[in-house]
């Protein structure tokens, strides 16, 4: 038997010890990656940095991640899920009435980017508008993830409609779909303006648009 055809080369760098520091490193290297993602992008985005931060050893990046598109699509699919839960703590929220919930969300949006000094936007809008320099295979990710977003807005404002808050005969679907698009050019302003009020202007705006009073 050929070993050298039937033995796989071993990785560089040095593997990690047990499953324990193998998730460990994994979950640093992530959280790393998503803060970079958020303030440069993708494409300006280095591994190397991600990897100074958390002192690790660049060959023993391979371990955990086969290339920078297969990081970066992890990076998507978390950032996906950890906003979804964000907007379910909120949206479900029953206390408040549907509108609210949505205002609770717009409230905590806005301290977390005045938080990290208007340096960071979102992963999914930062993508969006880099399609033309990353891979193909993230269109499918960001379009899931923004379908995801608004089926749960839209979900909201279904309750809105029902309870006499917004017109009678709203497409909630179309009107979640048209607040995610307006929210990310939102989230972009705050960036240039150095201050949240974008993202209270935008919410005010459009819930005036949608009211039924």
């Amino acid at each position: 038997m050929d070993t050298e055809k039937t033995t796989p080369k071993r990785r560089r760098g040095r593997p990690p010890k047990d499953k324990k520091d193998y998730n460990e490193t994994r979950e640093a290297l992530i959280r790393a990656g998503l803060e970079s993602l958020t303030e440069k992008g993708f494409v300006s985005s280095s591994i190397d940095d991600v990897l100074k931060k958390e002192k690790i050893p660049k060959g023993s990046y391979y371990h955990y991640f086969a290339s920078k598109e297969e990081f970066g699509k992890e990076l998507v699919d978390r950032y996906i899920d950890y906003f979804a839960n964000m907007l379910k703590k909120h949206l479900d929220d029953s206390s408040l009435p549907p509108l609210e919930r949505l205002e609770s969300f717009v409230n905590t949006a806005a301290s977390g980017v005045k938080r990290h000094n208007f340096k960071r936007g979102c992963l999914i809008g930062n993508l969006g508008q880099e399609m033309s320099s990353i891979p193909e295979s993230f269109r499918v990710r960001l379009q899931k993830g923004f379908e995801l977003w608004q089926s749960l807005v839209a979900g909201c404002l279904e309750e809105a409609r029902r309870e006499g808050m917004i017109c009678a005969d709203a497409d909630c679907t179309k009107l979640a779909e048209i607040f995610w698009t307006g929210w990310e050019g939102a989230v972009m302003r705050t960036k240039v303006d150095q201050s949240e009020a974008p993202l209270f202007d935008y919410f005010h705006f459009f819930t005036r648009c949608i009211s039924n009073k």
